[in-house]
């Protein structure tokens, strides 16, 4: 019996002994682990895309095509960390005034990410001329009511050009029967978008087989939407003070004479060309010639 009982501790012991050289070995592996990624300059893992998406709150069809279209999007923007990153910094700047105004027009919030992938919020111009925030050629800005010359270009008003979009966008809504397609419209014209609906005999962007840009512009939108929208869960971590603060700290005056030149206008207002033009970006000349029209023109209190 004593035999019996010494053979039980014996066996007991080994089995003791290797569970501590079991869980040794373990946190080992995990301190290896960890001291191996902090010296990696960063971590690449592939975005999760179990989970359901929706644009302007149309739900996106769940199968191997959509996933995988949304997927490559996802991961570049995810992994395109310096223009995600301005991005997010500039949201804090312009979306309360573009949330506004969508709000008021009756178009679904998530099309300020629409002014994400058309410009990165920016003021830009395209290779095809297509200018300001939302991207609007300039046949197009004036039938959407944009004053557009030499000296005046509304397409690079941020609340007049997002009040055109939103008028453009509702109409390619009534035209095409959901917020999914007046975008991918929005992208490729609506005359494209019809024709190509039309002979493939489709009425979803989804199952339309169409060229690269569109193809891809409606899950970079949903992208876009999902990254800025939860960013600290793509690695993006950003203190409130460095974002970009929003440019309401000015007071407007009302020009209705003609103005010789815009720097000795600043001047007499007490701040610098570059401050008017900053906050007024839509003025594009040294000059403006007023004959009946007036101009509401912002000027900073303070200068930060």
């Amino acid at each position: 019996m004593s035999r019996l009982i010494r053979i039980v501790g014996f066996i007991v012991a080994v089995l003791l002994t290797s569970q501590v050289l079991n869980e040794t070995q373990v946190k080992a592996d995990k301190r290896d682990e960890t001291i191996v990624l902090s010296t990696l300059p960063q971590v690449i893992e592939s975005v999760d895309i179990n989970k359901q998406f929706d644009w302007a709150g149309e739900i996106m069809p769940s199968n191997f095509d959509t996933r995988e279209r949304l997927d490559r999007e996802l991961s570049v923007n995810a992994y395109w960390q310096s223009s995600t990153l301005l991005n997010i910094k500039a949201a804090n700047r312009y979306f309360p005034v573009i949330e506004r105004i969508l709000a008021e027009e009756g178009v679904p919030d998530d099309f300020k990410y629409l002014a994400v992938a058309e410009s990165n919020l920016r003021n830009v111009v395209s290779s095809a001329n297509a200018k300001g925030f939302w991207q609007f050629r300039k046949l197009a800005a004036k039938e959407m009511g944009l004053e557009v010359n030499d000296e005046v270009d509304e397409r690079y008003h941020v609340e007049k050009a997002t009040r055109a979009a939103c008028k453009y966008l509702k109409q390619l809504h009534r035209r095409f029967g959901n917020w999914t397609n007046a975008s991918a419209a929005y992208n490729i014209g609506p005359t494209n978008f019809s024709r190509i609906s039309k002979k493939q005999g489709e009425d979803s962007f989804y199952n339309l087989n169409i060229g690269e840009e569109t193809s891809r512009y409606l899950f970079r939108l949903i992208a876009i939407k999902e990254i800025l929208g939860n960013y600290q869960n793509y690695g993006f971590y950003i203190d409130i003070s460095e974002k970009y603060p929003p440019l309401d700290n000015y007071y407007e005056v009302t020009v209705d004479k003609s103005v010789d030149n815009w720097g000795d206008f600043a001047k007499e207002n007490g701040v610098t060309y570059r401050m008017l033009k900053v906050y007024n970006p839509w003025l594009r000349d040294h000059s403006l010639t007023v004959i009946k029209n007036t101009y509401q023109i912002r000027l900073p209190r303070k200068i930060n």
